[in-house]
């Protein structure tokens, strides 16, 4: 009876401990990972086909099926990392390269070792996945959203390139995203895509579980559940975006930057009627201590019409300056509202590293002779929970460039707004995939939120989104123009505004601890 019962655990832990498989070579599973992650980036903007999405992730659950050692399992999930990274980031070597002065070959060192870093998420997803859980789908699409979001604050994160973002305008799935986050659709895809191999190999058991996750989100896109609603009693905001497609080389030169005030006064001077007029992130290319003549002047203007104008611009709190603490007031990389029916400065939050501020600065300190080490200054991290910005009579809730990309910070930036901004630059990354990827994140954050997003950017892409994540407006990338459109107010929270990343994440965390459970029983 004990061999009986023996010998059923047995069958039963066969398709994923126990059995017989013969391995690949290490170096052809290395190359086939490797490409695995490289594919990933034609299923996000702007190639969308979105069923790579699906085809990637299944190729590395396929590639750690089957008895291996923990080291493979690790090298495997590496490989793919760095695949992912390298090309799917690549974005960044135009900024390394272009705009950095760095010599081509470091450039390319330096996006090997950005992806070798990045992929150690997958490697030890691939770890884990192998040494203590089930080798089953379920367990294998919460660690994938696991590593996703860790991304989105270790090491102060680097949340880009998610598996739900290329199903932003699949509404059968990305339905789910204003109920629980982009990570609810990131888990329904990964964990489709792994069934999908079980399926193959005629174990369909999950597939069924998969169904009905996806029977949930194609019941909610037909029933199309009203998250939020129009705010009663409040009409279209008129709006300008103003694109000034200021050079990058340019931009921050001192001799230039009058130019720039020049270039976007310019362009809005025919604005003037609108609802509201939108400068992109720092617009005006200095303090608002250095600019503040020019602003007079502007606000004069957006007063004399009613207009309220909205920009970015660096911000330094000379208030909060101690001079026997502190080396320079601190400053901020900004947006503030001024003119007609305008009030309120948002700080930028989550700042990006080595480009807004230096990690561990204040090491520099412990070596006073350093060269330079006094006069290395950065921007400073703005507090969380900031009140939204009051625009004629509405709450506008804000974001600058790539904090987008982090879904928590802009849930709470939306709490109790009427609509969302986001000012950009996104210059740094020349004619790459980068800014477009930025944009179909923005999306998503309209989807999460339920609010319509108005995009204001340098060079592109300056968009309308409204609340499904819908473009209902866009302008052309690389030149000098302005986009006019109307945004609507609403009112209400998504399931996700509401309860954030709680409920897949306590999700993710049971499957976790049943499978690791139920690999522990069958070894007994």
């Amino acid at each position: 009876m004990r061999a009986s019962t023996q010998h059923v655990q047995d069958r039963l832990n066969q398709p994923y401990e126990h059995q017989s498989t013969s391995q690949l070579p290490i170096g052809t599973a290395v190359i086939l990972a490797w490409l695995a992650g490289a594919m990933f980036m034609l299923s996000l903007a702007p190639y969308g086909y979105w069923i790579i999405a699906l085809i990637s992730p299944a190729l590395l659950y396929a590639l750690l099926l089957g008895p291996m050692s923990n080291k493979r399992a690790f090298i495997i999930g590496e490989a793919y990392g760095m695949g992912l990274w390298c090309v799917g980031a690549f974005w960044l070597y135009t900024s390394i390269h272009d705009y950095g002065d760095i010599p081509a070959p470091l450039a390319l060192l330096a996006i090997a070792v950005m992806g070798l870093g990045m992929g150690l998420f997958h490697g030890f997803l691939a770890l884990i996945f192998n040494r203590f859980v089930g080798k089953q789908p379920l367990a294998f699409a919460a660690l994938w959203v696991l590593q996703e979001w860790l991304k989105t604050w270790l090491f102060t994160g680097f949340p880009w390139l998610f598996v739900g973002y290329a199903f932003t305008e699949q509404y059968w799935l990305s339905s789910l995203a204003p109920v629980a986050g982009v990570f609810a659709v990131s888990f329904v895809a990964v964990l489709l895509s792994a069934s999908l191999v079980d399926a193959f190999r005629k174990r369909a058991g999950y597939l069924v579980v998969t169904a009905l996750f996806i029977a949930v989100s194609i019941g909610l896109w037909l029933g199309n559940p009203a998250w939020t609603q129009p705010k009663p009693n409040s009409e279209n905001i008129k709006v300008s975006l103003i694109q000034g497609n200021i050079p990058q080389d340019l931009k921050w030169l001192t001799d230039y930057r009058y130019k720039t005030l020049e270039i976007y006064a310019t362009l809005s001077s025919t604005e003037w009627d609108q609802d509201m007029v939108i400068w992109p992130e720092s617009s005006i290319p200095m303090f608002q201590t250095e600019a503040w003549p020019f602003i007079t002047e502007v606000v004069k203007v957006a007063k004399q019409t009613d207009t309220t104008w909205v920009t970015g611009i660096p911000y330094k709190d000379e208030a909060a300056y101690q001079q026997e603490t502190d080396k320079y007031a601190p400053f901020y990389n900004s947006v503030i509202a001024l003119g007609a029916q305008a009030d309120g400065l948002y700080k930028k939050q989550n700042l990006v590293p080595f480009g807004e501020y230096i990690p561990f600065q204040g090491a520099l300190d412990l070596f006073p002779n350093l060269a330079g080490s006094q006069d290395i200054m950065s921007y400073s991290r703005g507090p969380a929970n900031q009140s939204p910005l009051q625009v004629r009579g509405h709450n506008l809730g804000s974001a600058v460039c790539y904090e987008v990309a982090y879904p928590d910070t802009t849930r709470r930036n939306a709490q109790n707004t009427d609509f969302l901004l986001t000012i950009s630059n996104d210059a740094w990354f020349g004619t790459s995939a980068g800014p477009l990827q930025h944009l179909q994140m923005v999306q998503m954050r309209s989807l999460e939120t339920g609010r319509w997003f108005m995009r204001a950017t340098n060079t592109g892409v300056t968009a309308i989104i409204d609340h499904t994540g819908k473009i209902v407006a866009r302008a052309p990338q690389f030149e000098r123009t302005v986009l006019r459109g109307e945004v609507q107010s609403r009112t209400g929270m998504t399931p996700y505004v509401r309860f954030g990343n709680t409920p897949i994440l306590l999700l993710i965390g049971l499957m976790l601890v049943l499978s690791y459970l139920g690999k522990r029983s069958f070894k007994r």
